[in-house]
């Protein structure tokens, strides 16, 4: 499940994060991949309408619960970018008369815990606790979606918080990535701004805009429960009816969430930020990617894998391991309910950036050619062995089927993900990356000392260069 937290957006593409997997070079294992079996969804809903998936694990005496909210950051009004991140951020922050010191001190004698996040698609309310004390904590899970008190003194608290954030990530050159590459590539979209908006718009917000977003979209006929963990349908539901069925859907319509369409890069172009003296180059290199729902998901994910999305890919392999250019590198499609981004980044030497340029572009030339029967077998393996670790405990549980609210995956989505993974072939890559990489229709970002690296750079004849300010970019 993807969520944000009060400042985390703003890292949102910032250095790249290399992780540290095993490397899976040497020949796969023998023998067929393991099948991942997971218990099945019960599906209920309450006497007003929510929807709730059951799912039953019954290792650990707890159980956590997950309200998926179908509105985030896409669903912010026009010039109110950062509503509803900030919204969810403040639903802990006091809830039916208590201040947030006496819901965490509730909470701690419960052993439980409650947080509250959002991402552009959806926002997340998320309860963990012990199964003996799940009658108390949902009383407090229920004030918390449907009394929230939004006070004015945290208010003030958290937005001075994300406008320092917003003021200090103009001398930090990946956060400067962070908030130029969606800008330049998605312009006045809403995915172009961060989700937790500009300081123009945090400046304007009040305790009534704030109470009218809460009382637009949180409505149970605009939201959907999982339970995960310890429970039976027959011991929870009575429960769940005594906490939250008081929760009536308004009379109003349910509000749009999803955004318009974004429209695609039509031809490459180059964008220097000019931050004098810069220790490194931050370098973004991408586009308008896919939705969520593509049917193109699995050839996606297990190119990407090959290009930039493991240790071992041949971006991190060229840029770290035989260059030198770059700690790491990485590439990834963040797949929202509309269109988000596919991006490759590094943060590279100063005096390397144009060499690091030129890399970039030959593998991502080069991931549209046929891909060898090893690598293909490999990137498979590494996503199929890789993802029933996602399932480990109950909060992973929630947390990857509020992904099939989200988005409207089905059901068998998770009991068919290794099969779908190990059914690809190099033509299915071939295909993807052919039409979701397109080398001639990217934006280049680099973030760096602009005298050190402009002349290198407009050598390459990429396309028309255009030097920003940080302020041009960090609003």
């Amino acid at each position: 499940m993807r969520s944000i937290t009060a400042l985390a957006l703003t890292l949102a593409l910032a250095a790249p994060v290399v992780a540290q997997t095993p490397d899976r070079s040497a020949a796969p294992p023998p023998g067929p991949t393991p099948r991942l079996e997971l218990p099945a969804v019960q599906k209920r809903a309450l006497a007003n309408g929510l929807p709730v998936w059951i799912v039953e694990r019954h290792t650990v005496p707890t159980t956590h619960m997950t309200l998926v909210v179908r509105s985030g950051s896409a669903a912010d009004p026009q010039g109110k970018f950062g509503l509803a991140s900030l919204a969810a951020a403040m639903l802990t922050e006091g809830a039916a008369g208590k201040d947030s010191l006496a819901l965490a001190d509730a909470l701690d004698f419960l052993g439980a815990q409650l947080t509250a996040s959002s991402s552009f698609d959806a926002t997340f309310v998320n309860l963990h606790v012990p199964i003996a004390r799940l009658g108390d904590a949902l009383g407090i899970m229920a004030d918390v979606i449907l009394r929230p008190d939004f006070p004015q003194k945290d208010l003030d608290r958290l937005r001075e918080q994300r406008l320092t954030g917003l003021r200090t990530a103009k001398d930090n050159p990946p956060q400067i990535a962070a908030a130029a590459f969606p800008r330049l590539v998605y312009g006045a979209h809403r995915y172009g701004t961060s989700a937790i908006g500009t300081s123009d718009s945090l400046k304007g917000f009040s305790r009534a805009d704030l109470q009218q977003f809460h009382a637009a979209h949180f409505r149970p006929d605009n939201a959907a429960l999982v339970v995960t963990g310890d429970v039976t349908p027959d011991a929870v539901l009575p429960q769940l009816e005594k906490a939250l069925g008081a929760w009536k859907p308004p009379a109003t319509p349910k509000p749009a969430t999803m955004v318009p369409a974004p429209a695609p890069i039509k031809a490459r172009a180059v964008y220097i930020v000019d931050k004098p003296g810069a220790a490194q180059s931050v370098i973004r290199i991408g586009a308008v990617g896919v939705a969520r729902a593509t049917p193109d998901y699995f050839p996606i994910e297990v190119m990407n894998t090959i290009l930039g999305g493991s240790f071992t890919s041949r971006l991190n392999q060229n840029l770290r391991e035989k260059n030198g250019y770059a700690y790491g590198a990485n590439s990834g499609f963040d797949m929202r309910a509309a269109a988000g981004p596919f991006a490759a980044g590094a943060s590279v030497q100063t005096d390397k950036t144009a060499e690091s340029v030129t890399e970039f572009f030959n593998e991502l030339n080069a991931i549209r050619r046929p891909i060898p029967a090893g690598e293909l077998e490999k990137a498979k393996n590494y996503m199929a062995l890789g993802f029933p670790g996602q399932f480990e405990t109950s909060r992973d549980l929630a947390g990857m089927f509020s992904d099939l609210v989200v988005y409207g995956l089905p059901d068998d989505y998770y009991n068919t993900f290794v099969d779908r993974v190990q059914a690809l072939t190099a033509a299915d890559l071939g295909r993807a990356a052919t039409q979701y990489i397109q080398p001639d229709k990217l934006a280049v970002v680099i973030v760096g000392d602009r005298q050190a690296i402009e002349a290198k750079i407009k050598q390459l004849n990429l396309g028309p260069v255009q030097v920003l300010t940080v302020d041009d970019v960090v609003k």
